[in-house]
Order: structure tokens, then sequence, then C-alpha cells
């Protein structure tokens, strides 16, 4: 190599260590803007000794749950020299962590690329494109892990696989994640210290920050993992097979997989539970009811897990707190979750599931 090559290359690094700091910085200013979001409780009177709080984290710059997982992808992918100026970037995603990605794409000036399942709702494909990211859509959405990494190839780019990624890009010992989060806004609540915290998984990575958190500060709180229809999450918990796959993608946009993924642990998990999605979607209209505002899909299914268990410690005489997660807002699901046409279509009934939530929230009665 000439001596020309050489200085050449020092000054490419120097550029890139540059560009790093920037970037960074940009970042960091951008989540001290971000207040931490809501630690709601709700009014049920008839739940005497158990509170129920759902921490909102719809109230995030790009709607969702996944701004924190997208700040963190880019810090970590930063650090350790995968992303750097103009490199484009490309993910994997059911919509939500795509958006949260394009909004920090953009916030750094870096090309987005989303690869999505064609199913993905059109709210979402649109904020995506509002973020000035490209969408590239796959007929199966079992297909998306392979069409992001042959894209990121074809533009000399980083596929970011937030699949991978997720849990080990948050710091799960505290630096405001959600689980410290969590506990500190708790921290003069009645019960301090949750009996459960209930959370679904799509990439598993919330889920192993809130188990190791739990276990780092040697909380007695138990961790519920809620999956939906067309999942293999419950499978890889109660059977412990880490090879599962599924024939068709998850109705519940944003949480169930065909596959295993990499940053599920379920090692991290006291309980899983199954939530069919006539019930997930019945759990998201009856909360929207009680909130006053719409949630979506992957807030209803938590929902769901969430009056289970307080059903269950009430018919027990127990008394505590639960915690779970408002994923994403509602209006990213008019044409689906929240539109009766689309519902019927999928040949499923809410109705009885409605009914039996409202009984529960009214009266106290036992949710089988």
């Amino acid at each position: 190599m000439t001596h020309m090559q050489l200085l050449d290359e020092a000054v490419a690094r120097n550029n890139d260590a540059e560009w790093s700091r920037r970037a960074l910085d940009l970042i960091r200013n951008d989540q001290r803007r971000s207040a931490d979001t809501h630690l709601l409780r709700l009014d049920l009177p008839v739940l005497e000794g158990i509170d129920v709080y759902l921490k909102d984290e719809s109230t995030h710059p790009t709607g969702s749950l996944k701004h924190r997982l997208a700040r963190s992808l880019f810090l970590y992918g930063i650090c350790n020299g995968r992303i750097r100026q103009d490199t484009p970037i490309v993910e994997a995603s059911s919509g939500s962590t795509a958006i949260s990605e394009a909004y920090f794409a953009r916030l750094l000036g870096l090309p987005f690329h989303a690869v999505m399942s064609a199913s993905t709702s059109a709210e979402k494909i649109a904020e995506i494109e509002r973020q000035h990211g490209k969408c590239h859509l796959v007929a199966d959405g079992r297909g998306i892990y392979a069409a992001a990494e042959a894209l990121a190839t074809e533009l000399r780019g980083v596929y970011v696989d937030q699949f991978t990624y997720a849990e080990r890009a948050t710091d799960w010992r505290g630096n405001n994640n959600i689980a410290e989060s969590i506990f500190e806004q708790m921290s003069r609540e009645p019960h301090p210290v949750p009996t459960w915290i209930v959370m679904s998984a799509g990439t598993g990575g919330t889920t192993a920050t809130l188990g190791r958190y739990i276990r780092y500060m040697r909380y007695a709180t138990r961790l519920c993992v809620a999956d939906p229809e067309f999942s293999v999450f419950f499978e890889a918990f109660a059977k412990g097979n880490l090879q599962a796959t599924c024939e068709r993608g998850s109705r519940i946009e944003g949480i169930g997989r065909p596959r295993v993924e990499p940053s599920f642990l379920p090692n991290m998990i006291d309980r899983m539970m199954r939530v069919p999605d006539a019930q997930s979607l019945a759990g998201m209209r009856v909360l929207s009811r009680l909130l006053g505002r719409k949630v979506g899909g992957s807030t209803g299914t938590n929902f769901v897990a969430l009056c289970i268990l307080t059903s269950r410690m009430k018919a027990e005489g127990r008394t505590g707190s639960l915690v779970s997660l408002i994923c994403d807002g509602g209006e990213r699901y008019g044409n689906t979750y929240y539109n009766d046409e689309w519902v019927a279509a999928q040949g499923l009934d809410l109705e009885p599931h409605e009914r039996a939530l409202e009984a529960f929230l009214k009266d106290g009665d036992a949710i089988i």
C-alpha cells in the first residue's frame, strides 16, 4: 500500500469518527427532548386491593414502543462501526419498528428501506414514506429476512436486523430503559413492586430487558408474556422447541413470529399465555372505550392477559399491582382491526369476548 493510500485511509477513518460523534450527539439530543412516557392507573373500583397500570408507549415521537428499540439499534450500530455516514439502512419489519427506524435514519440523513409483509397496514406504510423511507413489500411474510439481507447486499448497506440485535442493543441494567422506568414510576404507588408485568413479544427484546432487569434488581415481580395465534413463541416456551415454525404470519401486527427469533429468551419468562386473535381484538376495543381513545391490537393482547391474571388474583383473594404496556395507538389500524368488515372477513367473532371483558371490568366476573 502506498503512502498516499495510507493517508487516504487515515482521512476516511477520521471522517467516519467525526460523523459518528455528530450522529451520536443528534440521537442523544433527540432523546433529551423526549420526556418519559406516562404510567396510567386504570380506575377499576371493582378490583379493591388490586391496582392495574398501563405504560403508554404510544406517546413517543414515532407513536410506539419501537421508538426505544430503534434508538438503541442505531446507537448500537454506530458504536460498533456498522452504521457510517451515507450507509443505506435496511430493516425487516411489520411496520412500527420501520417507522421508528425511518425517523432516526432521516435524523441522520441516511437512506432507509423497509422490507415488509404485503399485509402490513396501509397507514404504517404511509407513515414510513412520510419519514422519507422506502417500502419493499413481500407476498410471504416469512421471506422478509432473506429479502432484507439481499437488499442490504445490493445497496451496499446495513441490515439492522432487529430480530437478532434487540436483546443486546438495550442496556438491560438500567440507563432509563423501559424496565427501570416502570419501577421508578411505581416506586410511590400502594404496591410499588408489581406482582406481574405483562408484555407480548415481537422480537423478544423488550421481554428480555424486563426479565433481566427484574432478576438484576432482585424483585419478586413475575413476567408473563402473551402470544397471539399463528406465533411460535408459546411453543418455544412450553415445549423448549426453539426450531418451531408457523406456516402463516400473525394477524396482530408487531407481535408473534413465524420462527423463534434470536432475541427471544424463554428463560427470562415466568409464564406464557396464548391469546386468540378474536380475544385480542375484543380486548383492544374494550380498552379503547375505557380510555376514550384507540389502541392497537398488540395492546389488546396485553390487556387480555392482564385481565386474566387480575381475575385470578381477585378469585384467590390476593392484593397487589400489575403493569402492562400500550404498545401503539389505534389510528394505524382503521382499515383492519377497527373495520367490522375486515374482522368478519377474518372469520372472527369479537362480541362474546367483549361481553366477558366488560363484565369483568364492571362486576369482577371471572374470566376463564
